[in-house]
């Protein structure tokens, strides 16, 4: 089956320093991804050239078979991506910055406005349209950057720390929007909390500083804490070796 996202020895920064080293990368339709790692790992680079607002120094991502660097905005549409910063305007309302999120994605007119309303029902923000985005909570905020990325129903979903700085609460109710998404919806979700890959994702790729060094299936019975000090003391006994 070809592969929906593709990504091929994907380099990113200058050679005596590289944010992001060789990384190879297929997703498939449904795919549930963790990119699991700590602060500097590599993660939030891998994030902004998988969704095309970086060009990398080296490699490419296709999208359906297409190349991202070379395909206008229709192929950039079946991308939705929500930064670790969430892109919001304060001074205006959430139905406001719907708006304009998804006039950056084409959309205009009943279209537009379809999209906007279904999308902040879909998060539960719907009774709170008029509300000034300064005035939100931090997980309201969120749900509504999570609104934006989803408003245009792409086949992509890439989120960067979905989950950072969200008391449990807030963790909770973003991780129930996300396992309530469309089964067809493929994901990409960067972490560095193992409960949000094993309650979100099918499968992880564990990074650091710019490669990736391990990747396995996440199912039910595994211990991932175990299996990447495992995956690390190997590393390190081949490196000394």
């Amino acid at each position: 089956m070809k592969p929906l996202l593709l990504a091929r020895q994907l380099s990113y920064g200058v050679a005596s320093r590289p944010r992001l080293s060789n990384f190879d990368l297929q997703l498939q339709r449904g795919d549930r991804l963790g990119l699991l790692g700590v602060n500097g790992a590599g993660k939030s680079t891998l994030m902004q050239v998988l969704a095309g607002i970086l060009a990398p120094s080296d490699g490419e991502v296709r999208i359906l078979g297409q190349r991202l660097d070379q395909a206008g905005p229709t192929l950039r549409r079946h991308i939705g991506y929500l930064p670790q910063r969430v892109p919001i305007y304060p001074e205006l309302t959430v139905r406001e910055n719907m708006d304009w999120a998804g006039r950056l994605r084409g959309l205009k007119g009943q279209p537009l406005r379809t999209a906007a309303e279904g999308a902040l029902q879909q998060v539960e923000l719907g009774a709170f349209s008029r509300r000034l985005a300064g005035r939100l909570s931090a997980g309201m905020e969120q749900r509504l950057g999570l609104a934006q990325a989803i408003m245009h129903q792409p086949d992509i979903l890439i989120l960067d720390e979905p989950t950072a700085g969200l008391d449990p609460l807030q963790t909770e109710q973003v991780r129930d929007l996300l396992r309530n998404l469309s089964a067809d919806t493929s994901v990409i979700l960067a972490t560095h909390l193992l409960d949000d890959v094993q309650q979100l994702c099918n499968r992880v790729i564990l990074l650091d500083e710019g490669r990736k060094t391990a990747e396995h299936e996440v199912t039910p019975d595994i211990d991932l804490l175990q299996y990447f000090r495992q995956q690390a003391h190997s590393q390190a006994v081949g490196t000394t070796a």
